[in-house]
């Protein structure tokens, strides 16, 4: 009995023992797996596996509390396209062209005049001043859950012009994967992006994992109202924050109340948020998204009308930071598009 008890229990610890051993394979980071397969193995992709395994590897050199891992993210160019106008212009033209039956004395006055015709350049002539004409027709005067309701009707069916994919099929695949990867080791993501806070909060966490409370952007400001014992909150015809350029530090102190451990942008309208992150004790991750596949993508940098890329390129040069190449470092841009290995 003693035999036959000593085999069984023998047996029965080695099956426990494999399940176990199964169950952490399952559970455990698989060593050979790459975490950011849409990425090229060049010193881009180097230089941020390095920056995250330094910045979970406690006792090194290198390691971050998981309470100080802020990751923050530009939205525009940095996580989606923005060509050949930021796509929450596009949401905004749409409106006008939804609302023009009811205003008709837009047919007669510019920017709409020239919106409904489809003359975008004639529209948008009229520089900031035109921009933020068409953003406020379209985007106050209605309460914050109308203005949720209408952003996610538009994100769900809305097409680009050039590649007739929905706009949130727009988003980069390596950076879908930069974020899932960099969750998995304990840091919090963040957007901070000069586009409004409410248009991003409507579907950041739906396509991003990013929830509404982890958005920073510009808005406008609310009222709150009373209407038939209802409370509301109306968005007013105002601009309450900017943030962009130095409003993105300002944005993330309001926010935040964090220095970010590592910064991603794609512009001059980002420069401030990585000085801000670089300024920081310890080591850092700065990186900037440079747009130079005009096969995949759009080629534009140093000379675009809609985020240039200049001083802040100059600027990574001078301080190290890393720079991503569309072209070079991106195995795929955009999700379900087929897998190029770059020279």
């Amino acid at each position: 009995m003693t035999k036959r008890l000593c085999a069984l229990v023998s047996r029965e610890a080695t099956r426990v023992a494999l399940v176990l051993l199964a169950a952490l394979a399952a559970c455990a980071p698989a060593g050979a797996a790459d975490p950011l397969p849409s990425r090229n193995d060049h010193q881009a992709k180097a230089s941020i596996l390095s920056f995250v395994q330094a910045a979970t590897t406690e006792g090194g050199p290198g390691f971050v509390p998981p309470e100080q891992r802020v990751a923050v993210f530009d939205n525009d160019g940095t996580l989606w396209s923005e060509q050949p106008v930021y796509f929450q212009l596009m949401f905004a033209i749409d409106e006008v062209r939804r609302m023009a039956p009811g205003r008709p004395q837009w047919k007669q006055r510019e920017p709409f005049a020239s919106l409904l015709r489809g003359d975008l350049r004639k529209a948008l002539a009229g520089g900031e001043k035109a921009v933020g004409e068409t953003l406020m027709a379209t985007h106050a005067g209605i309460t914050t859950a109308q203005f949720e309701q209408r952003v996610r009707a538009w994100i769900a069916s809305a097409r680009h012009p050039s590649t007739g994919r929905r706009y949130v099929d727009m988003v980069f695949q390596p950076m879908l994967e930069l974020l899932a990867h960099l969750r998995a080791n304990g840091f919090k993501t963040y957007i901070v992006s000069g586009g409004g806070i409410e248009f991003v909060r409507a579907w950041s966490e739906a396509v991003y994992g990013i929830p509404p409370e982890q958005v920073v952007g510009s808005s406008v400001r609310a009222r709150f109202e009373l209407r038939d014992g209802v409370p509301l909150l109306v968005r007013l015809p105002e601009i309450d924050f900017v943030n962009d350029k130095g409003g993105k530090p300002v944005g993330i102190h309001r926010h935040i109340g964090r220095r970010p451990v590592a910064a991603f942008g794609n512009s001059d309208g980002d420069l401030q948020m990585l000085q801000w992150t670089a300024a920081g004790e310890g080591r850092r991750l700065c990186v900037l998204v440079r747009h130079d596949d005009a096969a995949r993508e759009w080629a534009y940098d140093r000379d675009s009308r809609v985020c240039r890329l200049r001083e802040a390129l100059e600027e990574a040069a001078t301080r190290g930071w890393t720079v991503v190449s569309m072209a070079r470092d991106g195995a795929t841009v955009f999700p379900g598009q087929a897998v190029r290995t770059a020279p």
